[in-house]
């Protein structure tokens, strides 16, 4: 019978997600049958799942991790913001509604059944599923109907493992007050804590670890050392993008207020002559950068106005004035277009806006959401390549006739007269070296040998054995139920 236990946070972004990587890397490697599992996410960075739905790509690199196959059950639901106040909920893979947050508690009921019968499938003929809560359960006023930490532990009957972040302070608090204000059943279903980023000689936290197993009973499973090959491994939470200044061809991408699907990024972050710096919101778009990449966003429309508010469309006109290349993909692709139709009002109010004008096509904005896995062919050279598309709107115009790609034997993207500015669907694209090697040199560039998968594995297979060398597995595997 197989075995579970959750990972909590006592905040958001202590770790959580790196942790069950590791873990499942860990115990995989320890010849387990391991899965993870996540209820609930919230992320605009998503991944295209075999079975044709979409998962948060943190999901997508723990089953990397687990050497499992990738299926919408791992995040049965994923919301993806919006706006300030809604988000689109994905069901098991699929767009169920957008709704706004005052009125998500009502859904949270069927979504439970769901959430139930995912981690049912999960659990089925593995040994051991590593569950991942979302944000922290310290959160009481979000107990009520919970299916993403203390609810779903108790209706699932998990363990809990508690995880604090000492990197950011306050560590103790952290976990002896949410100690504090659980109520009592839900206090006692956590059997143990970890101290994560910790920087130094963890020892000199020992006697902090004291203090926390005498105000709460809980196990002290560990500390865990700051991780520095941690910025090799996709980030998922849109905080965790930074800048990666190395090289000297410079890449420069505008941080979008809904930007999505950013792992097209770290394959380039990790080439040594590539510097990618994330331009933030109240900056230019550096003078000396030699590719702009204009990336995906969840809300193309909001985001334009968003791109204009910031007046890159000015330091975007400039930039191809001085003979700069331009990249958008997606949401990005679209902007760069002459016109956005949403006539159904699929991202908001029905409109027509006028987009950046760089490329001579048109997208009208459709309900349905094209989702797949793909093989493509990189026109310029003939590299063959894979990727993802996850997206809603068909694009035409005369600079579709001037394709990027070929996609399953389709054309793909689009391109200007003098090849300067290019826009695809297509994500993923970098993480295929061929590719990514081909797409640098017709820019000057010179792409190291890097196997971007191979980098992948051994960060993981590093991260596994960090964990082992300062966590109890042993312990963690008694904990389990």
């Amino acid at each position: 019978m197989s075995k579970a236990i959750m990972i909590q946070g006592a905040g958001s972004n202590v770790g959580k997600s790196l942790l069950v990587a590791g873990l499942c890397r860990a115990y995989r490697n320890r010849g387990y049958a391991v899965r993870p599992f996540k209820p609930q996410n919230m992320s605009n960075n998503a991944a295209v799942t075999e079975d044709g739905g979409e998962i948060g790509r943190a999901q997508a690199l723990q089953a990397v991790a687990a050497g499992t196959a990738l299926v919408s059950d791992l995040n049965p639901v994923l919301l993806k913001p919006e706006s300030e106040i809604g988000s689109q909920v994905i069901l098991q893979g699929k767009r169920l509604a957008t709704v706004r947050a005052q009125d998500y508690a009502a859904l949270k009921p069927r979504l439970m059944t769901a959430v139930m019968n995912s981690f049912a499938r999960v659990k089925h003929d593995v040994d051991l599923v590593i569950v991942e809560g979302a944000g922290s359960p310290a959160e009481i006023n979000l107990r009520e109907n919970d299916i993403a930490n203390m609810g779903f532990a108790e209706a699932a009957n998990v363990p809990v493992i508690l995880t604090g972040d000492i990197d950011r302070g306050g560590v103790i608090a952290q976990i002896v007050g949410t100690h504090a204000v659980l109520p009592k059943a839900d206090r006692d279903r956590i059997k143990g804590f970890i101290i994560n980023k910790f920087r130094g000689d963890p020892r000199l936290f020992d006697s902090g670890l004291s203090e926390i197993v005498t105000r709460t009973n809980w196990h002290s499973i560990g500390v865990v050392p700051w991780f520095e090959r941690a910025s090799s491994l996709p980030a998922e939470d849109v905080m965790d993008i930074k800048s990666s200044m190395s090289g000297r061809f410079k890449i420069a991408v505008p941080r979008l207020s809904r930007i999505a699907n950013f792992d097209d990024l770290d394959p380039l972050k990790l080439e040594p002559s590539v510097s990618v710096q994330i331009v933030e919101p109240g900056q230019t778009l550096p003078v000396d950068a030699n590719l702009v990449l204009i990336p995906g966003t969840k809300s193309t429309i909001a985001d334009l106005a968003f791109f204009r508010a910031q007046g890159w469309d000015i330091d975007l006109a400039g930039h191809i004035r001085r003979g700069g290349n331009v990249l958008g993909i997606c949401g990005g692709f679209q902007m760069l277009g002459r016109e956005i139709d949403d006539p159904q009002g699929i991202e908001g109010a029905p409109e027509k806006v006028a987009g950046l004008g760089h490329l001579d096509i048109v997208t009208i904005m459709h309900p349905e959401k094209h989702l797949a896995n793909v093989n493509a062919e990189y026109l310029l050279t003939g590299q063959m390549l894979t990727g993802y598309e996850i997206h809603i709107g068909k694009t035409t115009g005369p600079d579709c006739n001037r394709p990027m790609l070929e996609v399953n034997e389709r054309p793909a993207g689009a391109q200007s007269e003098n090849g300067r500015v290019q826009g695809c669907y297509l994500h993923g694209m970098f993480a295929s070296d061929g590719f990514r090697k081909s797409f640098l040199s017709n820019l000057g560039v010179k792409a190291s040998r890097m196997l971007y998968s191979v980098e992948i594995d051994q960060t993981l297979n590093s991260l596994a054995a960090h964990l082992e060398g300062c966590l109890d597995l042993d312990m963690l595997l008694d904990i389990a139920r």
